[in-house]
């Protein structure tokens, strides 16, 4: 079974960027690389920063909404409590 992620990119500008991938160091490469969401192509390099682990596809999108509906105060206060790399 594959693992799904939610995951959280700051951005070279200080912005943050959330999505979700079932490949997630590949994900995170192709941001760098410029091929990933158009939000990160002009904001390189990114920085993993935050990441959930989940079981099916749908929580992990299901979380990203979420997350997105955040506060930047609250966004910083996942990071500092959660799974940073």
């Amino acid at each position: 079974m594959e693992t799904n992620y939610m995951y959280l990119l700051r951005c070279a500008d200080g912005t943050f960027y959330c999505g979700w991938t079932n490949h997630l160091e590949e994900r995170i490469r192709k941001h760098n690389e410029g091929c990933g969401a158009k939000y990160t192509r002009a904001r390189r390099p990114v920085e993993l920063v935050y990441y959930e682990e989940f079981a099916t596809r749908k929580e992990a999108m299901k979380r990203e909404y979420a997350v997105k509906q955040l506060s930047r105060r609250e966004k910083l206060k996942l990071i500092e409590t959660g799974n940073v790399i």
